[in-house]
């Protein structure tokens, strides 16, 4: 006798996480979400990739915004939400700090906003995409070999 096999729903479509290619606090972020994405829901676009900007506008999101961005589900979130609701999605203990979403977002961005002016006089900043691990190359959206943050050999910012 066959037993019906009942088809699973897919997963909840991907999200999008676009961040600042030069920035090395966003390219550590990237990295940090991918070692604890195990399902593969994050994939990544530089802000200043063609495919960052197309969806920027596509958002009608200012194209010289530099900070971190959340495409999920249709929406566009930006800065501590967007953070916030990537670390929701992390294993382990990350995902707690989901419950800063409770906090008032002005209180949020306040702080976020003082670590991104600070960003790269303590992290750094490239003048040069960083060429990422394969682990991040096969989740980056920025086309072909040649764009900056695809993998390929360093560029110019």
């Amino acid at each position: 006798m066959r037993r019906a096999v009942r088809a699973q729903a897919p997963g909840p479509p991907g999200a999008i996480v676009l961040y600042d290619g030069v920035c090395h606090l966003c390219q550590g972020s990237v990295r940090f979400i991918v070692e604890r994405d195990r399902g593969g829901h994050f994939r990544f676009a530089r802000l200043q990739s063609p495919r960052g900007r197309s969806l920027l506008a596509q958002h009608r999101l200012p194209s010289d915004l530099q900070t971190i961005v959340l495409i999920e589900e249709g929406r566009a979130y930006v800065r501590s939400d967007a953070a916030l609701r990537i670390a929701r999605r992390l294993t382990g203990p990350w995902r707690a700090a989901a419950a800063l979403l409770v906090v008032p977002a002005p209180l949020r961005n306040a702080v976020y906003d003082w670590v991104a002016r600070h960003r790269y006089k303590w992290f750094g900043r490239s003048d040069v995409c960083e060429m990422p691990s394969s682990a991040v190359q096969d989740r980056l959206l920025d086309e072909g070999p040649g764009e900056p943050g695809a993998g390929g050999p360093r560029f110019e910012a």
